[in-house]
């Protein structure tokens, strides 16, 4: 009878490591995607969003404990940044980051969209198989195009500190409710607020356009990021209206879950990723 041994703890991580290295190192080497069907845009409506909420949902309750515990992480990860902003002399960057989360949370939520695509295939995933995705023929776009919206949450962040010294001055306030009272009852805080609502609405806007469906996609098919990319755009253009209403019901969600000192994102974030992946769904068709 063969002897079971239990190996080491250090080899077997490394080697695990090892394979996601070698995955990896495969996916970005394959960002371009392949040729192969096309995606056919749908004409989306406000009901295509309800229906997308409710199939979210569901997922989300019957994978909530799965779910949570993979995404615990993010509003750890955000309360130890808004800690180091407010207490290491970044105070006016604090709202910047919060807001910004809208900018990243699709990268965020990629394993969700796995999590679903399994679900949907009449599989019962748990919350290990939402790293599963770092296999993916097209996870090197996902890489690439993850990048390019961390690139942009950097310029916002760059261009919110520029305003800020520009209108209220480069002295840094010493609390946030002493950044706040300036931000009220000073012209240079009043400024900064009539020329940073509209351009963080510019960044968000951008970003909406190129991810609305363009990571759930990529999960999906292996179609590079400018295919993804250009129909993601393409849907923007053809249902604007629809479109930005999606993008309020995820600003919504995420400022419902940021409230409670961010933990509410465990709940709101998973339910978000996945009716992500139902509105991609609904939106998208392949020839």
């Amino acid at each position: 009878m063969a002897i079971k041994t239990i190996g080491n703890p250090l080899s077997w991580g490394m080697r695990h490591v090892g394979e996601a290295a070698q995955g990896v190192a495969y996916a970005a080497s394959h960002a371009g995607g392949e040729a192969g069907a096309e995606p056919v845009l749908r004409k989306v409506t406000w009901e295509d969003i309800r229906i997308a909420l409710r199939l979210g949902l569901a997922d989300f309750t019957a994978m909530r404990s799965d779910v949570i515990m993979a995404c615990i992480l993010y509003p750890v990860v955000g309360a130890c940044l808004i800690w180091f902003t407010l207490h290491q002399g970044f105070v006016p960057l604090a709202f910047p980051l919060l807001s910004g989360f809208a900018l990243i949370g699709p990268v965020a939520a990629i394993g969700l969209y796995e999590l679903s695509r399994r679900r949907e295939a009449g599989e019962q995933p748990t919350w290990s198989d939402a790293l599963s995705v770092i296999h993916a023929p097209g996870f090197g776009a996902v890489l690439l195009l993850g990048a390019g919206l961390a690139a942009l949450f950097a310029f916002w962040l760059l261009a919110a500190w520029i305003l800020h010294n520009q209108t209220m001055g480069a002295v840094i306030p010493q609390s946030a409710m002493g950044f706040l009272r300036d931000v009220l009852t000073t012209s240079g805080g009043r400024l900064m607020m009539l020329i940073g609502i509209p351009l963080g609405f510019v960044f968000a806007l951008l970003a909406l356009a190129v991810s609305v469906v363009s990571f759930p996609m990529l999960i999906d098919r292996d179609i590079g990021v400018p295919r993804a990319v250009v129909t993601s755009v393409r849907l923007f253009r053809q249902s604007p209206v629809v479109v930005l209403g999606w993008g309020a019901v995820i600003v919504a969600g995420l400022v419902i879950g940021a409230l409670p000192f961010l933990i509410g994102l465990a709940v709101t974030l998973p339910i978000l990723g996945h009716s992500t992946w139902h509105f991609y769904r609904r939106a998208v068709a392949w020839t």
